[in-house]
């Protein structure tokens, strides 16, 4: 709570975000602004994953932004990066989802003016050590079950960022740490995903019962981000309506909201601050001293020796 200590932090955050801004500018020619919310998501390319449905809350904003140009929304950047295993179709056609929204949006003065998207290239360790400091939010939305742990989401708390997050592996332990009023929790449950899908999941309905996301959908196959091109994108659209078994649609709505809180949250410097300040200051937990410590007792059955130098 000290005004003090929350402007340096502000400043170290804002130099790290000036540091990954000229790493993208480098890497893809995309400038973004310091100053705006980085919403990153960097991780394996996977459906369970859920890029798509990052993808699906930017073409709502851009569809928002374009029906009502006057529309004020904090600026966000959009930052994501990942490989996709190389037999992996859709997963190869959500990077090229993401890539064919950011040219859009990004050469659209209706909406770059608010919105930007970049998508690093050649994700790895050394270009990791640039993002995750420059994050203000961390995207943690697997579906819930399906993310055994996780240690991307730690490092993202680790340095300051805020997880938007489904309660799945590792953001359960983290939301528990930080406080549930410090993490944007939205989503089903693992006990509702196993309840819609025994009841039989039928993603066509969420798609018919929500205006907004019907739109998007329909965005995406009539070729409005790729120049006219109805098929490219057709696989992709056709397993969310018809299959979606990662239930994308039925998290649709409650991410939509949830990134709305984000955004009122945004907008409020020294709440922002101290949340971002709690979550780095209660990460300890997942600290490698702590894992050793409980595979010593726990399976190794060791106890430290002295050692006399």
């Amino acid at each position: 709570d000290d005004p003090s200590y929350q402007r340096e932090w502000r400043e170290v955050k804002r130099a790290n975000k000036i540091r990954l801004a000229q790493y993208v500018h480098a890497a893809t020619g995309i400038e973004l602004n310091p100053e705006w919310l980085f919403d990153i998501h960097v991780k394996r390319i996977h459906e369970y994953k859920r890029q798509h449905l990052n993808v699906l809350h930017i073409i709502t904003l851009y569809h928002r932004l374009k029906r009502n140009p006057g529309l004020v929304i904090p600026p966000r950047a959009f930052v994501f990066g990942g490989k996709a295993a190389p037999g992996y179709f859709l997963a190869k056609r959500i990077i090229k989802l993401i890539n064919a929204v950011g040219e859009t949006v990004n050469n659209d003065p209706d909406v770059n003016r608010l919105l930007k998207v970049a998508f690093v290239p050649n994700y790895n360790v050394q270009n990791a050590e640039i993002i995750y400091p420059a994050a203000d939010l961390s995207e943690q939305i697997s579906t819930a079950g399906k993310e055994a742990s996780g240690t991307g989401n730690m490092k993202f708390m680790l340095n300051g960022a805020l997880t938007i997050g489904t309660l799945d592996g590792a953001n359960v332990e983290m939301r528990e740490e930080a406080g549930a009023e410090n993490f944007f929790l939205f989503g089903l449950t693992v006990e509702e995903v196993e309840r819609i899908k025994r009841d039989g999941y039928r993603p066509s309905d969420y798609a018919i019962g929500n205006s907004e996301l019907a739109a998007v959908l329909e965005s995406i196959s009539d070729g409005t981000f790729s120049r006219g091109d109805t098929e490219v994108f057709r696989p992709l659209v056709d397993n969310l309506r018809v299959d979606d078994p990662f239930l994308v649609l039925a998290d649709y709505a409650s991410y939509v909201e949830c990134q709305e809180r984000v955004s009122a949250a945004w907008q409020d410097p020294v709440a922002w601050s101290r949340m971002s300040i709690l979550n780095t200051a209660r990460s300890g937990k997942f600290s490698s001293d702590r894992a050793i410590a409980e595979y010593c007792d726990d399976i190794w059955n060791v106890v430290p020796v002295t050692v006399t130098v």
